[in-house]
């Protein structure tokens, strides 16, 4: 059964009053086709504030270890939240990924790969830049500023999409791509400060 619809109202209902979420840019988000939706990571309520925010359906990558939790593993999965285990080669996910991407969907994934402790912008890790140059989809950049307080303004900001055509053309390394997306992510974070 799929939950997305009434988890994003309910999310939504709770959210935009209480953090007074302002989502800036929604007008850059493409309407079709496939979509790497690339944010920092500052909180763990940052999949579903981008979850609400978005005008598509996105699935996110949700490390393997929310899956053991019990009332997680049987709502994540009802949320279009898919299973990554972190700091290593996990083909099943990769798979995932690759197969929603290409099939025009949106995928959502922390380049950091962790919530950052200080609210800085971390170091991205190469998969970003993997999904990007394999995924047939065009990158999404997505910064999320706050204090996550109550009444306190949260900003979901959604940059321009980056065409990876020329990034494949020229055979750049995931990780060059993954640079590229941080910097961007950097951007919409310095500017909407």
């Amino acid at each position: 059964m799929n939950l997305y619809p009434f988890g994003k109202f309910l999310v939504s209902t709770i959210f935009y009053p209480l953090y007074r979420v302002k989502v800036i840019g929604k007008e850059n988000f493409p309407q079709e086709g496939g979509v790497l939706l690339c944010t920092n990571h500052i909180n763990n309520f940052d999949p579903p504030v981008v979850g609400m925010s978005s005008p598509r359906t996105v699935h996110f990558m949700a490390k393997e270890e929310l899956f053991n939790v019990p009332i997680l593993k049987s709502i994540l999965p009802s949320v279009n939240a898919f299973p990554v285990k972190r700091g290593m080669s996990d083909r099943e996910a990769f798979r995932t990924t690759l197969k929603l991407l290409r099939g025009g969907h949106v995928v959502g994934m922390f380049p950091e790969g962790t919530r950052s402790k200080t609210g800085e912008l971390g170091k991205g890790l190469a998969g970003a830049g993997f999904f990007a140059l394999k995924g047939d989809a065009v990158v999404m950049p997505c910064a999320i500023i706050g204090p996550y307080k109550p009444f306190k303004m949260l900003k979901v900001i959604f940059g321009k999409p980056i065409d990876m055509t020329s990034y494949r053309e020229t055979k750049a390394s995931a990780e060059e791509v993954t640079e590229v997306i941080m910097s961007e992510i950097r951007t919409l974070l310095e500017q909407n400060k």
